[in-house]
């Protein structure tokens, strides 16, 4: 029904910055009208969300993405990106995009329905 595919993922020193990206298609609903996300997962530990942007907009990000992270989304494109600048070491993970199912939810309780296949991203010290 929809498929996520995840780009920009790769090997950056402590301080650079990555700028990801998720193109979605879907034949079944419009994404338009979807809150996404952007998640990751550290080998052996769960996987946590990490930011999320509303259909209209509205942002969340968690207390380590703050200030350093940026989620948007080009519509018309259907794509999402994260913008990471400041990277540390403990950001290293495999990044995921995810967009929720039920139309015309914020930012903040995104159900993650649907995944992508997820992206590496390595911060060197």
């Amino acid at each position: 029904q929809v498929q996520l595919v995840e780009s920009g993922g790769g090997l950056v020193q402590t301080g650079g910055s990555l700028r990801l990206s998720c193109t979605a298609s879907s034949r079944s609903f419009t994404l338009s009208t979807r809150a996404m996300g952007w998640f990751r997962q550290v080998s052996g530990e769960e996987r946590e969300i990490v930011a999320s942007i509303g259909w209209r907009g509205t942002t969340y990000y968690t207390d380590s993405a703050k200030g350093r992270f940026t989620i948007s989304r080009d519509n018309a494109k259907n794509t999402l990106y994260l913008q990471m600048n400041s990277l540390k070491p403990e950001d290293t993970a495999v990044y995921y995009c995810a967009v929720d199912s039920s139309p015309f939810g914020g930012a903040s309780r995104i159900s993650a329905d649907y995944w992508g296949q997820g992206t590496q991203v390595t911060v060197s010290s």
